[in-house]
């Protein structure tokens, strides 16, 4: 195994990117040619015209025993899943590339397909000739359009008379003159709501007028007057080269193995990840795969022009693709090995996105163990092999790491980070002088006299912006097969156990072990009043002292929703009102959302699954991780914010005899 050493110089080695060949394992991303041989397919077959776009256009992934099968030399199974629309029609197709055929072509019915690129800018053009959207221009000063952007999202969905069977957007502009970051300019309070099927704008509705903030909210480097001096530069050294082997999109480091995909969608899925002890044993499975299923982005004002937005980011918007290219040197550090995406558009057309995944080892300074004792001092350094994919959704940018360490465990964190979308004000500040202070702030009086600050649904960020609250929730999908796909669910209950009342010691806690038996049994939270770990375990392999070898999923900082259960912005993202969902293996059951979530009607995704209240006791099993945050704006946050990094691991527990990293050097 090479063991490069870290120095203080440069090597280059390993920048460049590995670009999206021909596929050489079943779980690749579809290659360049691979999405023009569906093409061609879909248009032999009669299913292609020049009206025909696509909302999806990606690998349709082989049966998971299939996977397991197969081996290097066997023929590769290829298939594409496309998502069609024709006029008011969609349909689901899988295309067999190896055979040359459309297998399937289903109708889309009862839901609708995620936003296209060109959905972006529908029926903008009328809206700006409308003339309430006009007179709310003019009331705000604005009588020239050149310079203002729009554009037409997909809005939460209510369930009203208006909302059913139409496919609705909110068009909302920014003033962009003279700013790169727009988000701090935008046309407050007027929205238009269209119909994008009819072509036509069915209303405008006018929360009422606030001057477009003149604030400085660029963040570039050209907009700093004196920018940080720091010591440097600061850079590593690899003489033999990265410390991992890639062939294609598998990729070896120590004792670890998995594959990479990049996916339009999620970002990235990590699959068939094995752990080796020695080069002459047998790898031994942990997880078939780990993806980010889905993002939740509710926002918590209850203007008409805010309440709406409650974005199912992962599967309303994977049209542009979630992963955006990374910066090299300053994303990923300069030493760092990248993957290209395939992207298609909304012809399906495929395009090449560079440097969406980056794979580098590091050193963080930090012991793998330790222990001091004057006869036996030691500890080992510790190293660990990142995999980083940056989502970008809109104004906000999420870094998506699975980090491998070489003690056998597994973190998975997401960094948010990226610009808040904000709201102008009439009102200056927070500061709330008297009456008679003045014109300084008088509309933050009238405000607070009226009983509602302008600040009751957020903070001041800067003059006239408000960085509105909000939440941000992810859904992991962990498809764990700990040494085989026959798992089992346990909750180790830790509980507080009352001693005899002649002893020192009045109370001490125990463990109580409860393994799942439906759907239900596992659907759980996190409670630090009632603490719990949570495992799968092997129900045919133990360890040297006769415990089931498992891993565990350990969380990190999280957090609980607070919507009442009636309210639709919960009911849509149902997978929230839980922490972890365990479910029996269904290849279907991919996005905790539904498959379809763009103006969906409550109760997709895992509410629906899981009514069943299926059997999960020695089963094929999948986890559902539900990480959560609510965002408080803080000055700190503008213009750009900091990265806040949440996650959980999975953690080795009883899986090895000893320590696994008592063999590093």
């Amino acid at each position: 195994m090479r063991k490069p050493t870290l120095r203080l110089t440069l090597c280059l080695l390993a920048a460049a990117a590995i670009p999206a060949a021909a596929a050489d394992h079943p779980l690749d991303q579809l290659s360049y040619q691979e999405v023009w041989q569906a093409l061609e397919i879909l248009r032999d077959a009669g299913r292609l015209d020049s009206e025909t776009t696509f909302s999806q256009l990606t690998l349709s992934e082989p049966a998971k025993d299939v996977v397991r099968a197969w081996q290097e030399g066997d023929e590769i199974p290829r298939a594409a899943y496309a998502l069609v629309r024709q006029g008011e029609d969609t349909f689901e197709a899988t295309v067999d590339l190896n055979a040359g055929e459309v297998s399937s072509w289903t109708p889309l019915t009862g839901v609708q397909p995620n936003w296209s690129l060109g959905e972006f800018g529908a029926v903008v053009g009328k809206v700006l000739e409308h003339p309430e959207f006009i007179a709310g221009l003019e009331k705000r000063g604005i009588t020239d359009t050149s310079f203002l952007d729009c554009s037409t999202i997909p809005p939460g969905y209510f369930g009203t008379e208006e909302e059913k069977g139409r496919r609705l957007g909110h068009v909302r502009c920014s003033e962009a003159r003279g700013a790169r970051n727009t988000w701090a300019r935008q046309v407050e309070g007027l929205t238009a709501v269209v119909d994008l099927t009819a072509g036509e704008v069915l209303k405008v509705v006018d929360d009422g007028v606030a001057p477009i903030p003149d604030v400085d909210a660029d963040y570039d480097r050209t907009t700093l007057d004196h920018p940080r001096e720091i010591a440097g530069p600061f850079r590593l050294d690899l003489p033999e080269g990265v410390g991992f082997d890639m062939n294609g999109y598998q990729v070896s480091w120590q004792n670890w193995s998995f594959h990479l995909r990049p996916d339009q969608r999620t970002g990235l899925v990590v699959s068939l990840v094995d752990y080796r002890e020695s080069p002459d044993t047998n790898p031994r499975s942990v997880m078939y795969q780990g993806q980010l299923s889905e993002i939740y982005v509710p926002y918590m004002d209850p203007a008409f022009a805010w309440y709406a937005r409650n974005f199912i980011d992962a599967g309303e918007f994977p049209a542009g693709g979630l992963a955006k290219p990374l910066l090299r040197g300053r994303d990923c550090p300069e030493h760092a090995v990248y993957i290209d995406s395939i992207n298609t558009s909304a012809q399906g057309r495929p395009r090449t996105v560079p440097r969406t995944t980056c794979i580098y080892e590091r050193e963080t300074g930090d012991p793998s163990w330790r222990h001091y004792e004057d006869e036996q001092p030691d500890s080992r350094a510790s190293r660990d092999l990142v995999v980083r994919t940056a989502a970008v959704v809109g104004n906000y940018d999420y870094l998506l790491d699975w980090i491998f360490r070489q003690d056998g465990s597994i973190e998975a964190r997401v960094g948010a980070t990226g610009l808040l979308e904000v709201k102008a004000t009439s009102a200056v500040s927070a500061i709330r002088p008297a009456p008679a202070a003045g014109p300084v702030n008088a509309a933050a009086v009238d405000a607070l006299q009226a009983g509602t600050p302008a600040d009751a649904h957020g903070r001041f960020l800067d003059r006239n912006v408000i960085g509105v609250n909000h939440d941000h929730y992810f859904s992991y999908r962990l498809d764990l097969d700990v040494d085989g796909a026959d798992n089992r669910f346990v909750a180790d209950r830790l509980v507080t156990q009352e001693l005899p009342a002649d002893h020192p010691r009045r109370s001490l806690w125990v463990q109580e072990a409860h393994a799942a038996q439906t759907e239900q049994d596992a659907q759980l939270d996190i409670n630090l009043a009632k603490p719990a770990l949570w495992r799968v375990l092997s129900t045919s392999r133990q360890n040297a002292v006769g415990y089931p070898t498992s891993y565990q999923l350990m969380p990190g900082r999280n957090a609980n929703h607070l919507f009442v259960a009636d309210d639709y912005s919960l009911r849509r993202a149902g997978f929230i009102d839980h922490h972890l969902w365990v479910t029996p293996y269904d290849p279907d059951e991919r996005f905790a959302a539904g498959d379809h979530p763009t103006l969906s009607e409550p109760g997709m995704g895992l509410p629906a699954w899981t009514e069943a209240n299926r059997s999960i006791a020695d089963e094929d099993l999948v986890l559902w991780h539900t990480v959560g945050m609510h965002h408080l704006p803080r000055a700190e946050d503008w213009p750009v914010m900091p990265v806040m990094w949440h996650g959980f691991e999975l953690r080795p527990f009883d899986f090895f005899d000893r320590n696994p990293a008592l063999d590093l050097p």
